[in-house]
């Protein structure tokens, strides 16, 4: 009897070859002959999943989006009983990736965003992870009292706060505890002009 294939089992494997890779490498070190071998599957197997590298190197964008994104949510998920404000501060604190067990993360999502100035398709794809968080931190922010247009507002700046701390750790401009003060100051005068 053939062997069942998880085709979205072994794109999942693929894309986390390719975010090896990256991490060690550099987006543009990363080949299908490299990633086969690191998915330890046939080059064969990584066509199937992917018409071209554009297509492999956007799965693994999204792929990254969606770890953070889902940890950001599993961090509302964690703590109902905290505060909304609270809350927010935690998710900011997840979607930045200041920990040292993000620090891969980091590092290949910093690499995308690079490619991505110079490529339309992959900007389109960091675009849409970028849409939902940003709609996710609007959503936090609206529920510690903000109306709809100010939390979108301060949802957008806190996301372009937390990519810009991800950069600043990510080359020693700041350390991390740096990093985590100035994004602990951004949000206590948010909460303080919005009377929370």
């Amino acid at each position: 009897m053939p062997k069942q294939v998880d085709h979205e089992e072994r794109r999942r494997r693929i894309a986390d070859a390719v975010c090896a890779l990256i991490d060690t490498q550099g987006l543009e070190g990363v080949t299908l002959r490299d990633v086969a071998v690191r998915a330890e599957v046939s080059m064969g197997a990584v066509q199937r999943c992917f018409r071209t590298k554009e297509e492999m190197l956007r799965f693994a964008l999204g792929h990254i989006g969606e770890r953070v994104t889902e940890r950001a949510h599993a961090r509302v998920l964690a703590g109902p009983a905290q505060s909304a404000a609270s809350t927010v501060g935690h998710v900011a604190g997840e979607v930045a990736l200041l920990r040292d067990e993000h620090r891969t993360e980091a590092r290949i999502w910093l690499a995308f965003l690079a490619a991505a100035a110079v490529n339309p398709p992959l900007a389109t794809a960091l675009r849409t992870s970028y849409a939902d968080l940003e709609t996710l931190l609007a959503r936090l922010i609206e529920q510690a009292g903000l109306d709809p247009a100010p939390a979108r507002r301060e949802a957008r700046t806190l996301l372009a706060l937390t990519d810009g701390l991800t950069a600043h750790v990510l080359i020693g401009h700041r350390t991390t505890t740096e990093a985590e003060e100035l994004l602990h100051t951004h949000l206590a005068a948010l909460w303080h002009r919005a009377g929370a």
